[in-house]
Formats: structure tokens, sequence, C-alpha cells
């Protein structure tokens, strides 16, 4: 996008916080470097958190939805779209007063554009449209992506260039990070996201109705389920064994296991909706299944890093984040693939992996350091609900054709 001089000239006024940002001493706020409001609407939570320019978290408010959707057995979009509509202003209000931080002292609103629900990300585009034009603040529009794939930066020094797997209920991907807002996607989705698909299997088992997991989430459930389970009593293929690429497929893992489900249901002479005798066994398999086709994938995006000199010699690295990152089993099998490839794995709390506000004001820190993608207040933005991460690669490491090692993934529970 080409700008105008006196747009220029209008966002380097607004940027002028470089030191202190500060209100009326009558006001008593504390005064602080510059500041960055982050908000996050993208699928079924409302986050706001105030950050400064180190990284430090200075108040932040999260709303979660998971409960009603799990009352419906699903996301329907009109409804988070109204819980949305019903929450934001106080979960942005809460994030502003834990920080102790009036909307004056903001060097810079950031907000999730890209990709998410359409109706979400309305919601939160139409508050912080009004918010930065009423206080008068430069707006930083964020890819929900690219903002999980830095939350690492903030917690520790994680230099670029470094790989990213970013899993969640909505997205898988591998790439390489070479910049704030420079990635080479080595893999994608085709299909269904991991946590999408794990959630559909809990949904089909109607693990609401046990007794552990009436509070959880699909992936939360068969994780827990899955501690107790034997994953070699369910035979389950691994998905695309025989494709020489890094993208993702689960719809075919999800479709068999509930053809097994169907099976299993017949001999026990149960209804669906049941709760099945063998549900922690089914559970297991299905997460080591999901947990394989991630590491697979994986280690052949390090082997074509290594290949084509896309990491550094001395500390290659994974990141992985994103809501199905907090899966410690999936991080065990993940380690499996890092330790045989002198690879540091790291991964963020499991607080910063799934959807919040902090993570997008922290992409907003990064972008506010770098002068990359700050728009004064009366600019148009637009969401998007699908938007590409960067330059696609998938090409070139199919034509790569590179064939995995035999690793075994043993992971006790």
């Amino acid at each position: 996008m080409t700008m105008f001089p006196t747009k220029v000239k209008h966002i380097q006024r607004l940027l002028q916080f470089r030191t202190t940002a500060w209100c009326s001493p009558s006001l008593g706020k504390a005064t602080y470097s510059r500041l960055v409001l982050g908000i996050e609407t993208s699928c079924d939570d409302t986050g706001a958190a105030v950050l400064d320019e180190t990284g430090h978290i200075l108040g932040e408010s999260l709303h979660s939805q998971t409960e009603v959707h799990l009352r419906t057995g699903g996301i329907i979009p009109p409804v988070a779209q109204q819980l949305h509509r019903e929450h934001i202003e106080r979960v942005v209000q809460e994030a502003l007063e834990r920080a102790d931080v009036d909307p004056c002292q903001l060097s810079a609103v950031a907000t999730t554009v890209k990709p998410g629900m359409a109706l979400s990300l309305g919601i939160g585009l139409e508050f912080s449209r009004k918010f930065v034009r009423q206080h008068n603040k430069p707006f930083i529009p964020i890819h929900h992506m690219e903002a999980h794939a830095l939350t690492v930066r903030m917690l520790q020094p994680v230099p670029f260039p470094f790989l990213v797997l970013l899993v969640s209920g909505g997205h898988s991907l591998l790439a390489v990070a070479r910049g704030v807002d420079d990635f080479l996607v080595l893999g994608h989705g085709l299909d269904v996201a991991p946590g999408d698909a794990l959630d559909k299997v809990a949904r089909r088992l109607s693990l609401m109705k046990h007794p552990q997991c009436s509070t959880l989430s699909g992936g939360q459930a068969i994780e827990l389920l899955a501690k107790d389970g034997d994953r070699t009593s369910i035979a389950l293929t691994t998905p695309m064994g025989k494709i020489n690429d890094c993208c993702f497929s689960f719809s075919g893992l999800r479709n068999q296991v509930t053809m097994i489900i169907k099976k299993k249901e017949e001999e026990e002479g149960v209804e669906e909706g049941a709760l099945l005798s063998c549900v922690n066994d089914i559970a297991a398999a299905t997460q080591h299944t999901v947990a394989t086709h991630l590491a697979k994938r994986t280690h052949r995006a390090i082997l074509f890093c290594k290949a084509n000199n896309l990491l550094t010699c001395s500390n290659p690295t994974l990141v992985v984040s994103g809501g199905v990152a907090s899966n410690q089993y999936i991080r065990k099998a993940l380690m499996v693939i890092t330790e045989r490839e002198g690879v540091s794995l790291l991964c963020p709390p499991a607080k910063f992996c799934t959807d919040n506000g902090v993570m997008i004001a922290w992409n907003g820190v990064e972008r506010m350091r770098e002068e990359k993608g700050i728009l004064p207040p009366n600019v148009d933005v637009c969401y998007e609900p699908k938007a590409p991460l960067g330059v696609d690669m998938t090409a070139e490491v199919r034509a790569a054709g590179i064939r995995l090692p035999s690793v075994k993934i043993t992971i006790p529970n």
C-alpha cells in the first residue's frame, strides 16, 4: 500500500511517544515507554491486553466462550459474534484498568483482522476503528498466525530465522520465520485443522457426558482420557504417508475414527451418544496419530531447511504455537524429532498458545519497533477471513521429494 507524504507525517506525529507516553498529571497515572493495546476476536475468545515495548504485560482480560459452544455442540458463528459484541467493551476496559493506563497513554492499537471467522473478526475491527478514531491513535492490523508465530519472542530472545509449526482449531502451518512480516510457508492444511478434528472426535464420542470431561474442550478431553488408554488396541493409519511434502490432512483420520466408533457401538450394542467402554483407547489412538502426522511433516520441514540453509547452523530452532500446541503428548512427539535432528524446541506456556490479547499486542510491539504496517486512525481496513501468511514454498518442498528416515515415536503415558 502506497502512503502519501501527508499520511506518513501524520503517523510520525502519532508515534512521537518514543520514550514516554503520558497524560495530564492531574490524572495521576504512571508513565511508561510506548504502550500497545492488543485486541483479539478471530474466533471464540474475546481478548485484550496492554504491553510495553519490552513485552511486559501491564494488564489483560479474556472472555472465553468455550462453555457456551460446548453446550451447542460446536462454534456457531452468529452466536460467537453476539458474545463478542456483548463483551468486547468490558474486556478492553478491564485490560486498561488493570494496566492503570488511559487511552491517551497508548502509542498504538493492534487488532486481529485476518484470518478467522468473518463475523467475529468484524466485531473486533469495528470496535477498534471507533476506538482509534476517538482517541486519535495509530492502528496496526494483525495477521492472527503471525501473532502466534512471534509470541515466543516476547518470552525469550529468539533470533530470526526459525522454523514455526502453528496448530490450532482453525489452522495448521509450517513456515520459516525470517522477520516480523517475512515468512516462507513450507506446508499448510489441506482440509480440517488438527484442533477441529480432535473436537469432532470428542463430540462423536459424546465426551461431554463423561464425568471427567464435562467442562473441557474436545482437545482437552481427548488428551485427558488418552493418558489411561491403549493406543495400540485401535488401528489407525497416519495421513499422507506416501506424499513427500509438508502439508497436513486430518479429514481422513476423522473419518477413520468415525467408522471405528460406529463399529464399536454395534459390538457393544449401544446407541450413538452413549459412552463406549473403549473410549480411552480411541482417544489415545487418535491423539497418537495426530501427533505422528504433525511430527513427520515437521521432520521433513527440518530436513528441507537444512538442505537449503534456511535456518542458522549454530542453533536451529523450532517454535510450536497455537491451541493444539498446549497438548503435552504432541510436544513430546515433536521432541523426538527435534532431539534427533539437533534442533531446539520452544513452546510458549499453554496460556499463550490459545488465542489471547497478549499475543496481538506483542505483534503490535514488534511491528511498531520496525515501523511496519502502522496506519493512521482514519484509514479504512477490511477484515479477511482467509489470508495467506508469507511466500508459498509448498511446491518447492514437494519437488524436493524428501524421504523420511524411520523414526519410532514412542511416548510413555
